[in-house]
């Protein structure tokens, strides 16, 4: 485990869910006209929030990627759940990758996110990050909860980091989750002194449903900022899907319970 962790700390600063800023099969049967009818929306409004989508006419990190404001990478259904997708545009060849920011920051307390999706069982290439991060000062004031192999199949698929506030390392724990269907959630709290983070199987916050908690380190130098929350479904490196496999990810909500 030392070994993974050593490994997931030095990949961090080059592939963390922000460090340059499933295939799931849910419900997503939800066809088309089930989208909001924004072609290129620069903001979205979803669980009560404003959030930007980004978009760039070449590539940046994390990955290097393509990232797309298109209705066909990011959108909100119906039934008000937000949509991420990697695709592949069959224009240019090009695979397009997904995320939104939140126009609002926020502090001490609890952040929680209802997932949809096989978040288990992604491509190694893909990534799926839920976190806080300001922009502009990587390596400092971030907390990430990312669902990623980080490119090998031998890695742990489940991972939290926290970056300090001043200084550098970032500590983090890495766990292989296996779910039994593609319903999760997730959540992580902040204080003055500690991030604790906790899932759960199905949408409930159970504790007989929880799995994986982890807390930063006792005197671990946490953020003390308010911060912006992210959401981005990416490829690692760039690289495409290995199995050559369109991936959407579906978050139900995201909630903000103040300490």
């Amino acid at each position: 485990m030392h070994k993974i962790a050593m490994l997931i700390i030095s990949l961090a600063v080059l592939s963390s869910c922000s460090k340059e800023t499933a295939q799931s099969t849910p419900t997503t049967t939800q066809n088309e006209s089930a989208r909001k009818a924004v072609a290129a929306a620069s903001t979205i409004s979803f669980s009560g929030y404003t959030w930007e989508v980004r978009t760039e006419s070449g590539t940046s990190g994390p990955g290097p990627n393509y990232w797309s404001n298109s209705s066909s990478n990011v959108w909100v259904d119906a039934s008000g759940y937000l949509h991420l997708k990697i695709r592949k545009d069959a224009s240019t060849g090009r695979w397009l990758c997904s995320e939104v920011t939140s126009t609002a920051t926020f502090g001490y307390g609890t952040y929680l996110w209802e997932v949809e999706g096989a978040v288990d069982k992604l491509d190694k290439n893909i990534v799926l990050g839920l976190f806080n991060y300001k922009a502009g000062d990587d390596g400092h004031h971030e907390v990430d909860i990312e669902f990623a192999r980080w490119g090998n199949n031998a890695w742990p698929n489940y991972n939290y980091t926290v970056y300090p506030a001043t200084g550098s390392g970032s500590v983090s724990q890495t766990n292989e989750l296996t779910l039994n269907g593609t319903y999760t959630t997730h959540t992580f709290t902040r204080t003055s002194s500690a991030v604790s983070f906790q899932g759960y199987h199905g949408h409930t916050t159970a504790p007989a449903n929880a799995f994986f908690p982890w807390t930063t380190p006792a005197g671990y130098n946490v953020s003390t900022l308010a911060l912006p929350v992210h959401m981005n479904l990416w490829l690692f490196n760039g690289n495409a899907p290995s199995n050559a496999t369109e991936v959407e990810i579906i978050i139900h909500s995201f909630r903000f319970t103040a300490a």
